[in-house]
């Protein structure tokens, strides 16, 4: 079992080449496949929040305005790629399966598409064993992450958070956050390729954190079976905060890689009050493997 091929949504900022960065460090681990998807803003969808009073000459302007922003923005990340590619060696292009299957090393392609880019990205993400989504900016709200929120809602897939700078390394020391519910045994599923070769384990537990369901000796029998083992480590909210101490405890093993659930409240709980995942997505250092 490993991961094969993995869907990048690229954007033109320093957290977009991270997370290119990132991606290209776990297709290098997994001899993978990147696929970086730019998705451009429709003119179109301009026209129906135009709103009323406005002439047609004036939608047509702001369609055209949107049009040549677009395309600027397009141009600018295909920049972006170019210039990632040309200097990271050991890499090369592949358009197929074919073509990377036939490659000896990891693979990246590029496209650009028009459209509603969470719509895009989380269908498109179905059929990917893992997307990597760029860090929220240090001043963006992480509920305006829509990309994010959608391959998390709507895709079925493991995400992988990519940090602000690129990580030297990825997968070697691993904490798990465990709360026994269904969220943080699917991130658990999905990072066991992870976890088999991974050289330290810690699962994370907290009483403040569990949730109705298998306590964390559940967890611990459950990787015996796939021949994994973990050591337990009970961590303590910092001033009352369950995901600072979280991202405490992983940072004091010197975690390289944090797997864990996503919004085992709801979404609109921990926007609205703050949580968990929201904490883990606004000031983690490290990339965060979720599964919701």
């Amino acid at each position: 079992m490993a991961y094969r091929r993995l869907l990048l949504p690229l954007t033109g900022t320093a957290a977009g080449e991270a997370a290119l960065a990132t991606a290209l460090m776990v297709a290098r681990i997994w001899n993978a496949h990147v696929h970086c998807l730019h998705v451009r803003v429709d003119a179109r969808d301009v026209a129906p929040l135009a709103g009323e009073g406005l002439s047609g000459a004036m939608i047509e302007e702001m369609m055209a305005a949107t049009e040549r922003e677009s395309g600027e923005r397009a141009n600018r990340v295909r920049q972006l790629f170019d210039r990632f590619t040309g200097t990271a060696g050991g890499v090369a292009l592949a358009d197929s399966a074919e073509t990377a299957l036939k490659t000896d090393g990891p693979t990246l392609s590029f496209e650009s598409v028009a459209g509603r880019e969470e719509d895009i990205v989380a269908q498109r993400s179905r059929l990917y064993d893992m997307a990597v989504v760029p860090h929220p900016e240090a001043d963006e709200d992480v509920s305006s992450s829509d990309a994010l929120h959608a391959v998390l809602f709507d895709s079925g897939r493991p995400v992988l958070i990519a940090p602000r700078q690129a990580p030297e390394t990825m997968g070697k020391r691993i904490c798990c956050a465990w709360n026994g519910s269904a969220e943080s045994a699917a991130a658990v599923a999905a990072a066991l390729p992870w976890l088999h070769q991974a050289d330290a384990i810690r699962v994370l537990y907290a009483d403040e954190y569990q949730r109705r369901g298998p306590t964390v000796d559940g967890i611990l029998a459950y990787l015996r079976w796939h021949e994994i083992t973990a050591e337990k480590v009970l961590f303590k909210p910092m001033t009352k905060d369950v995901g600072a101490g979280l991202l405490g405890a992983a940072r004091d093993f010197k975690a390289d890689l944090l797997c864990m659930g996503a919004y085992s409240h709801s979404r609109l709980r921990q926007l609205i009050l703050g949580g968990v995942t929201r904490h883990v997505l606004e000031n983690s250092d490290m990339p965060v493997l979720m599964c919701r």
